[in-house]
C-alpha cells in the first residue's frame, strides 16, 4: 500500500535516508538513517497524563486498533473501535440513547473505500453539535490536520503517533485547555 511511500515522506521531512538490502525470496530489510538532534526536550514535556472516560475510535487498520486500545487502557480509559465512518456515527448515536455517551472520538482521517473522519465529522455535529473529537493521519501535509477547528474537530494528531501526544491530545480536549 502507500506504507512505504507514506515513511519515505517522513523520512525525507526530517532531512533522513533510507536504504534497502533484498534477497530474492529471501528477505528484505530496510534501514532508516535520521540526523541526531542537539535538542534537549525539557522534563516537563514528558509527563503523561493520565485520564478516565469512554474513547471512541475510528480506524481501518486492526493493528493499529490493538495499540491505541493497550495505550489508553494505560491512560485510564475506557475505549470502543469502529473500522469506518458509518460504523462509528451509528456506535455514536447508539451510546447517546443508551444514556452512555462517549467523552471523545478520535478519528482517522482516511479510511479505504469507507467514510473518513473529515465526512463522519459532519455527520457526528449534526448529531451532537458539542462533540469533542480529534482527527489523526498519515499525510501530515493534508488541510484538514492544518486546519481542524474549521472543520469541527478538537484536535489532531499524526500517524505515527506517540504516547505522549495522545494522553496530551485527550487531555487538551477533554478538559479543554493546554498543558
Amino acid at each position: 500500500g502507500l506504507g512505504l511511500a507514506a515513511t519515505y515522506s517522513i523520512i525525507k521531512k526530517h532531512d533522513g535516508h533510507i536504504t534497502v538490502e533484498s534477497r530474492l525470496g529471501v528477505d528484505t530489510t530496510f534501514h532508516i538513517y535520521l540526523p541526531a538532534s542537539d535538542k534537549i526536550v525539557p522534563e516537563e514535556e514528558d509527563r503523561m497524563i493520565t485520564g478516565h472516560g469512554r474513547i471512541l475510535v475510528m480506524d481501518d487498520e486492526a493493528s493499529l486498533r490493538k495499540i491505541v486500545r493497550w495505550m489508553l487502557e494505560k491512560l485510564g480509559y475506557e475505549s470502543e473501535f469502529a473500522k469506518d465512518g458509518a460504523e462509528a456515527i451509528e456506535m455514536y448515536k447508539a451510546a447517546m440513547k443508551s444514556e452512555m455517551p462517549y467523552d471523545a472520538v478520535i478519528l482517522d482521517l482516511t479510511i479505504p473505500g469507507g467514510m473518513g473522519g473529515k465526512e463522519a465529522i459532519n455527520r457526528l455535529l449534526e448529531i451532537d453539535p458539542g462533540i469533542k473529537a480529534i482527527v489523526y493521519s498519515g499525510y501530515s501535509d493534508d488541510l484538514v490536520l492544518a486546519n481542524f477547528q474549521e472543520y469541527g474537530f478538537k484536535g489532531m494528531m499524526t500517524k505515527p503517533f506517540e504516547f505522549l501526544s495522545l494522553s496530551k491530545a485527550l487531555h487538551e480536549v477533554l478538559e479543554g485547555k493546554k498543558e
